[in-house]
């Protein structure tokens, strides 16, 4: 099998790395690629980008005591690393992509942006199962705490062992169909995870935000910078994917297709396009 890896936190983020080396775990003869964004992506979504206006670059890369088939680094999103694998420019066709590990839950809302559900996305839409796997963070914007204190915090190999099993799973029985697999991990010693539980998509993250505030930049008139104020952290419901984490379950959400949904009770526009076009 031919395994995509990839992330939204770019190419040095440990979660990629830890995750890769999980898929060298794997029973079988597998073929490990990794192929993440050159910087940081995070929010990317599926997006790919206006490729004839960025004409985006490949890079061969390494990762330190990664022995993987191959590392490249690509000038986009990872949809788009996604996107360069499905139309072969890795080589032959990816049998599955991994995408992770993301500091930080990819639960409730925060799915519709998500770069690490995006690439698992991108995935399905060439007919390859996506998995996509992130791990909760702790205390992060808690009295003064930075970004980097929180990444310290993060049991990597926790989230990397339970997504090579969820891998593993599907490898050994492949589904009828192409998935795409949500994975959150509580930010916990495997030891202390009190198990996993298939979960809704909730509608709520587990903290919004709930600002934005408009600041002039000194010296230039007419622009402005936009802080972006935190809510206060939400109990979600326990058959969400956020309520699981929360309850230092392992969340597992299968992603369905976007679809049409008939709805008769709004029959507004129906008749404003009947009265137009017929």
């Amino acid at each position: 099998m031919r395994i995509l890896v990839t992330n939204d936190d770019g190419i040095d983020s440990l979660g990629l790395h830890e995750l890769a080396q999980a898929m060298t775990e794997l029973a079988g003869d597998h073929e490990i690629v990794v192929a993440a964004p050159d910087r940081e992506y995070s929010g990317a979504a599926a997006s790919v980008g206006a490729l004839h206006l960025i004409q985006p670059e490949v890079h061969v890369s390494a990762i330190d005591g990664l022995d993987v088939d191959a590392v490249w680094s690509v000038t986009g999103p990872p949809a788009l690393c996604v996107f360069f694998a499905r139309l072969g420019a890795f080589g032959d066709p990816f049998d599955l992509v991994v995408s992770g590990i993301n500091p930080g839950a990819n639960v409730g809302r925060a799915v519709y942006h998500s770069g690490t559900v995006g690439a698992a996305l991108t995935a399905r839409n060439g007919a390859v199962t996506g998995i996509a796997v992130s791990q909760a963070v702790t205390g992060f914007g808690v009295e003064g705490q930075g970004w980097d204190d929180t990444i310290a915090q993060q049991r990597w190999r926790s989230a990397a062992v339970i997504g090579r099993e969820v891998v593993q799973s599907v490898l050994d029985q492949p589904p009828p169909e192409p998935l795409v697999i949500n994975v959150n991990v509580p930010n916990l010693d495997l030891a202390e995870i009190k198990g996993w539980r298939h979960a809704t998509v909730g509608m709520q993250p587990p903290r919004s935000m709930a600002k934005a505030t408009m600041r002039p930049v000194a010296g230039k008139q007419g622009a402005f910078t936009v802080d972006m104020g935190w809510g206060d952290e939400r109990e979600l419901a326990p058959d969400t994917d956020g309520g699981t984490v929360e309850r230092d379950h392992v969340a597992v959400t299968y992603l369905s297709r976007f679809d049409h949904v008939p709805d008769e009770e709004h029959a507004a526009t129906s008749e404003g396009l009947d009265a137009l076009l017929h």
